[in-house]
């Protein structure tokens, strides 16, 4: 055990010396705001591709799909083909139009159409609500890995890798900017790439190439038999509430990405809209590359270490991959296994700190590009005082994050997540979408549909087992002493066994018992901006018409764009 934790602490090590390393000298190149908003729109197609990869295969997509895929078969597959199918929207929507209409940030987009100093300010807060639950997720798995790897398992201990992964990401994002994230992000995504593809070729070769056993034997060591393999393990086994939180979630991830501002920002980051869609094109055949691997991880998982070992371990499924990667090199206690696990776990950490560090960078550009420097200060500001606003946030929000991670630690990393993208699509897509296509469109429209999806979206996951409690496929059936009965709120039956006290059920349901937020809050967005714009009593005038026009031009063409 000794000679694994060296092993792991010594590999840590060596990646986040050099991932300092870079991001410091990125950081002396770092001069102007477009350096370290947009690291100087310098990067080629290919290395921005590498980078919108790196950004977007998180620790959901490496640990929590694996887990889920360990745990509930056929049902977690979906998440795999939900987070992949989402480029496609991105791709035809988004990409090349939203390169050419802003300058840093998804509110300049939105701003050159409208012009309204309020419309900033909510776009600028969604934005860091949306990275602000997306941080959430990176840490959780963070606190997975590294318990895993030390053989901890205190609270104590997950809290304090918590708080590891926020001073580290606050580093890259002040020290670095853009510059020194996109390469963390690209050195991050050859990384994993490489760990993907060896444990995919050694799980294949486990059963001869032959994923027809493969699946046969996962489903056999998941103790659910055919049914693993079968639609309704996780979704719509119990209720029809089941089965609409499987429409929610696709949703969510189909429409989601195209709204999600850490990559959204990544389209300023090259020359122009055609090496945006470049990226677009390198990034989509990367990232459905790592996808069909992690079918195989995940299958795999199942078939070699077992479903019941891995949910023993860790319930939600957030060390499905590590251990995979410790039985694929001989088990606990070879050396073989501390190496395939130390190297597969640095891999994952390295993912973590890489998306941790683009989302803290999204959230704080926005901050202070969008809500000091375009409205507090009117415009009337230098380079570098925007950019030492930029940093003080990156700051107070990774401090946020932090605490508000303690309390996500226990959630599947993909499901939380999955809740990010939700609230994308609910409070940022309205708004890209009908500022971009729909000359009627106002800002009262803009205001009304970015707040509406947002408080929605907030206010349904309030409302869901998530926080009000009960039982889900995330949050098992409380069971409470009969001293904490009254505490469920609700009659419950108890059983008495001899003088033993009595253990009482906590059946509960949550006022809306969805999961995910987005069946919900992204239909409420999109009306919230629809009748907003027509309920406006402000009549549109030539002027606006002029807007619409230059804006469309502009986002068509790439004439006049930054």
């Amino acid at each position: 055990m000794t000679d694994h934790k060296t092993l792991t602490v010594a590999l840590f090590t060596v990646f986040i010396v050099a991932t300092l390393a870079i991001t410091v000298v990125a950081g002396r190149r770092t001069r102007s705001a477009a350096d370290f908003y947009a690291g100087g729109r310098s990067f080629s197609p290919l290395q921005n591709g590498v980078a919108i990869g790196g950004d977007y295969m998180s620790a959901a997509s490496f640990l929590g799909i694996a887990g889920i895929l360990a745990l509930s078969g056929y049902d977690g597959f979906l998440y795999s083909i939900g987070f992949l199918v989402a480029w496609i929207v991105a791709l035809l929507l988004v990409a090349e139009p939203l390169r050419n209409s802003g300058r840093f940030t998804m509110a300049d987009a939105i701003s050159e159409r409208l012009r309204s100093p309020q419309v900033r300010v909510a776009a600028g807060i969604s934005t860091i609500v949306v990275s602000i639950f997306y941080l959430l997720a990176q840490m959780v798995g963070a606190a997975s890995v590294i318990s895993l790897l030390l053989g901890v398992s205190s609270d104590a201990s997950r809290i304090w890798t918590i708080v590891a992964v926020g001073a580290l990401m606050i580093f890259y994002v002040t020290v670095g900017g853009m510059k020194g994230t996109t390469w963390v992000q690209i050195v991050k995504a050859v990384l994993l790439m490489i760990g993907a593809c060896v444990m995919t070729v050694w799980v294949l070769a486990k059963f001869d190439f032959d994923i027809s056993h493969l699946l046969g034997a996962a489903a056999d060591q998941s103790g659910k038999g055919d049914g693993f393999l079968q639609p309704g393990l996780k979704y719509g086994a119990t209720d029809g509430w089941s089965r609409l939180d499987l429409i929610s979630l696709g949703i969510a991830l189909v429409l989601g990405t195209a709204a999600l501002p850490h990559i959204l920002v990544r389209f300023y980051t090259v020359p122009d809209a055609k090496a945006a869609r470049k990226s677009v094109n390198w990034a989509i055949g990367i990232i459905g590359s790592f996808y069909l691997m992690t079918l195989v991880i995940g299958f795999g998982a199942a078939a070699l270490v077992g479903s019941k070992a891995i949910k023993t371990a860790d319930p939600s499924g957030n060390t499905a991959a590590t251990r995979l990667a410790e039985h694929l090199g001989g088990g606990p206690g070879s050396n073989g296994g501390a190496v395939m696990l130390a190297f597969i776990a640095a891999v994952a950490f390295a993912t973590i700190l890489a998306v941790v560090a683009g989302l803290t960078l999204a959230s704080s550009s926005s901050f202070a590009h969008d809500l000091y420097a375009g409205v507090f200060r009117r415009g009337r500001t230098t380079d570098a005082g925007e950019v030492r606003v930029a940093k003080i946030a990156a700051i107070v929000i990774g401090a946020v994050a932090i605490a508000l991670s303690v309390f996500a630690r226990e959630l599947n990393v993909a499901f939380l997540v999955a809740l990010a993208f939700a609230i994308a699509a609910s409070a940022n897509l309205p708004a890209i979408v009908f500022s971009l296509f729909w000359r009627r469109f106002t800002k009262t429209g803009a205001i009304a549909g970015v707040f509406g999806g947002l408080i929605s979206a907030i206010v349904v996951v309030a409302l869901s087992p998530i926080v009000w409690g009960g039982a889900s496929s995330t949050k098992p059936a409380v069971t409470l002493t009969a001293a904490q009965a009254d505490k469920c709120g609700v009659p419950a039956a108890s059983t008495s066994v001899g003088n033993a006290t009595a253990l009482v059920s906590c059946t509960k349901v949550a006022p809306i018992p969805l999961e995910n937020p987005g069946l919900i809050s992204i239909p409420v967005g999109f009306v919230c901006a629809a009748a907003g714009t027509w309920l406006s009593s402000r009549r549109r005038t030539d002027e606006d018409d002029v807007a619409f026009e230059e804006l469309e031009v502009r986002s068509l063409t790439g004439v006049g764009a930054h």
